[in-house]
């Protein structure tokens, strides 16, 4: 087996800025921090992280992606991104991604796919390591068929994307092998924590920050970049706030509508519909009141 590790992509915005500021950034500390988080995940023991180089996906055509970093080890191109909120789209995003990484591949290497002889890649793996809030085994692999609307029965055609739950209690041997990412788990659920005990975000994050000083997370890193870690945690805490309120608006909109589709029917009653959707029976009674308006 070659040690020789080569490039294939980073991009310049990341889901989760603090990730990206520990495993991606081309400083020493930082790839020594990536070096030994692959280790951890493949149980190699590879040691010069200098030999490991990090490109970009310019995002041209997919102005919305965004993947988190990226690497060539022994044919093999790896795909790491970091996500908070659980999404079932994430094999689609890595086919998306990996079509971009091929063609930065094919063209640094000048091969070609216009011959005869068949042209050789590497191997894609793509993980996603997922700390929110809904419940997952410690693994889990989201298959792109899952998303074709018609499904062969033969199944010629798969691509899926390995679900690494990193929250503490998950994983504890890939936590116990890669330190970096085990503090980095720990800064976030200090996080979590504070956002539990009711601390407004500002306070949670500084708290948080101060916490991770104190035991020295990251061998001083939230010490020497304290006020880049408060800028990027309460952005990325505001942004998680933001759509999640997004999406219990675009609930309860839906469960408002249906309502009032199920009170002009009239075959159930206000305490049936309210139950149903979900709403209270106030709400409801307060709907009933308006269908005559709305006919």
């Amino acid at each position: 087996m070659s040690s020789k590790i080569e490039p294939s992509g980073f991009t310049n915005e990341t889901y989760d800025r603090l990730f990206k500021a520990i495993f991606g950034r081309e400083n020493q500390q930082s790839k020594q921090w990536r070096l030994e988080l692959y280790n951890a995940l493949r149980g190699t023991n590879y040691k010069d992280p200098d030999a490991l180089e990090i490109n970009t996906i310019e995002n041209v055509i997919y102005l919305t992606m965004r993947n988190d970093i990226s690497f060539l080890v022994d044919s093999q191109m790896t795909l790491f991104e970091q996500q908070s909120t659980y999404n079932p789209n994430m094999p689609l995003r890595g086919f998306m991604y990996f079509s971009q990484l091929y063609q930065m591949h094919l063209t640094k290497t000048g091969k070609s796919l216009h011959h005869s002889t068949l042209v050789k890649i590497p191997y894609p793996k793509f993980i996603v390591f997922y700390n929110g809030n809904k419940e997952t085994p410690d693994r889990e692999y989201l298959r792109l068929s899952d998303a074709f609307e018609n499904k062969e029965k033969d199944g010629d055609f798969e691509w899926t994307a390995e679900l690494i739950n990193i929250n503490p209690n998950h994983n504890k041997t890939l936590q116990k092998n890669c330190k970096p990412l085990y503090h980095y788990i720990r800064y976030v659920a200090r996080i979590k924590r504070n956002k539990k005990k009711g601390l407004q975000p500002q306070e949670a994050i500084s708290e948080a920050v101060d916490w991770a000083i104190k035991k020295k997370l990251l061998n001083g890193f939230f010490k020497l970049q304290k006020e880049e870690v408060l800028a990027m945690s309460l952005t990325e805490f505001n942004a998680e706030e933001v759509t999640r309120e997004f999406i219990e608006e675009g609930r309860e909109q839906k469960a408002l509508e249906a309502a009032i589709n199920l009170l002009k029917m009239k075959i159930l009653t206000p305490e049936q519909i309210a139950q149903a959707e979900g709403l209270s029976l106030e709400r409801v009674l307060e709907l009933q009141k308006e269908i005559p308006v709305l006919v």
